[in-house]
Order: structure tokens, then sequence, then C-alpha cells
């Protein structure tokens, strides 16, 4: 059964607006998680521009489910990511100027800074998570590193237009989580879904993980966070359902 990693950082960028104390990013990641969210994921930018050390500190002492810590090579990023121990880091690129990542990790060329990462959270037992393209070389890249998990970047997918160019997003990404797990990587998949494009995600890529934030927390604001994760949970079940039956059905 996949699991579900609600990330709450928009919850943040609403407090961030006025510089106030709400909404509590710690308080909607215990709503997430009565709500049925697997995994409660964060991103702890060097610019703090939305998750503060704050949250990450109380969310480490109160999370219910585990933790996923979205951060980059930064070094300052690295040691509170060491000192604070979350369940599971994931390594992204950042860019001040973006408005969300913008793309996948480039693991070829930042070989070094990602290994010697990979090694230092390895000896605290914490896994390590490369948010990469859809690209066999980074794959390839990230298995030779050590990495136990790969989240493949979905937003080229979400991005793209109905027909045959999103249908061939898909199956990018249906061919790389398919080779990602004979390097022995757990594949997950995660930027750019919503309630209504990531059915086809959980059929054709079997994910083990699939990491959502902003439709969830745009659809709270009308139902509230508990409701908004129920359903999508509701769809992410009813698709691994529907592709079980389809491979069972393909079997001789």
């Amino acid at each position: 059964m996949a699991l579900l990693g609600v990330n709450v950082d928009h919850v943040a960028t609403v407090r961030e607006a006025r510089k106030t104390y709400e909404p509590d990013p710690v308080w909607a990641a215990a709503e997430a998680t009565i709500g049925g969210a697997d995994i409660i994921t964060i991103h702890l930018r060097k610019d703090r521009r939305h998750i503060q050390d704050r949250d990450l500190r109380l969310l480490r002492q109160t999370s219910a489910t585990d933790l996923n810590l979205e951060m980059s090579l930064a070094d300052e990023i690295v040691e509170i990511a060491l000192s604070s121990r979350p369940d599971m880091v994931t390594l992204v690129p950042e860019n001040r100027r973006e408005v969300t990542t913008e793309g996948g990790l480039d693991v070829l060329a930042q070989s070094k800074r990602v290994e010697a990462a990979i090694k230092r959270f390895a000896e605290l037992g914490i896994p390590v998570s490369l948010f990469t393209d859809p690209v066999e070389q980074q794959l390839q890249r990230s298995a030779d590193l050590g990495a136990t998990f790969v989240e493949l970047h979905t937003g080229a997918y979400a991005n793209a237009k109905a027909g045959r160019p999103k249908e061939d997003t898909l199956t990018a990404l249906e061919e790389s989580a398919a080779y990602g797990r004979r390097l022995g990587l757990v594949v997950n998949a995660g930027h750019g879904l919503t309630y209504q494009n990531v059915t086809d995600v959980v059929k054709r890529l079997r994910p083990h993980e699939l990491h959502i934030g902003h439709s969830i927390v745009s659809r709270a604001i009308f139902v509230g966070i508990r409701e908004a994760v129920r359903q999508m949970k509701e769809i992410i079940h009813r698709a691994q359902a529907d592709g079980r039956g389809r491979q069972q059905e393909k079997q001789p």
C-alpha cells in the first residue's frame, strides 16, 4: 500500500505572510495524521521562507508519525538535520528565486557532496532519499552513492498537456520507477500531484510513498485538513486496488 506523505509547508507560508503565530504547521501535521497521513514532510529552506527551525524542533518532539525533512546540501542545513534526527531526509535542489522546487537534484554533478551527506546520515541510521528527475543516469548514480530512496520528480507530468504529451511523461516515469527498483532503490514520487492526476501515477509507477502538499492544503481551506487527507488517501487506495486488478488480468 502506497504511503502518503503530507507536506505542510504551505500552512507555514500563510503564517509567514503575516509574520504571526497562525496557522501553525505543527497543528496542521497533527490534523493530517488524524486524517490518515503516514508521513509528515517539511522543507527547511536556507531562506526560512516558510518552515522555521522551531517547527522542525516541535515536530521532532510531537509528531505521531514519521517525519521527512526535505533539505538542500547547505552545510548549515545538514548540521541541523543531523542534530534533529528526522526519520528520513530528502535531498533536493534549492534556488532562492524559485517559487517551488523546479527540478530534480543533479546527483551526477554533486556526487561528492551527496555521498558525504549520505554517509553522515547513515552513521545515525537515517535513510536518505534523493529527489531526482526520471533519468536513468541519475538513478544509477543515486544507487551507487548508497541512497535508500529516490523520489521521482513528477512536475513535468503534472504540467503536461492532456493527450500524448502527458502520456509520454507518464511513460518516462513508469520506466524510471521500474529501473530504480531493479537497482535496489525504493521508489517514491512527488511534486505537482493533485486529486485529479494522482490516480495514474499510483497505477503506473506503483510508488512506495507519495509526497503531496499544495493540493491537500488547498482543499483543506474548504474541508479541513483531516478530510482533505482522508479524500486523498481514498483516491490512492482505490487506484491501487484498480491497478492490482489490471495486473492480474495481464497475467497468463
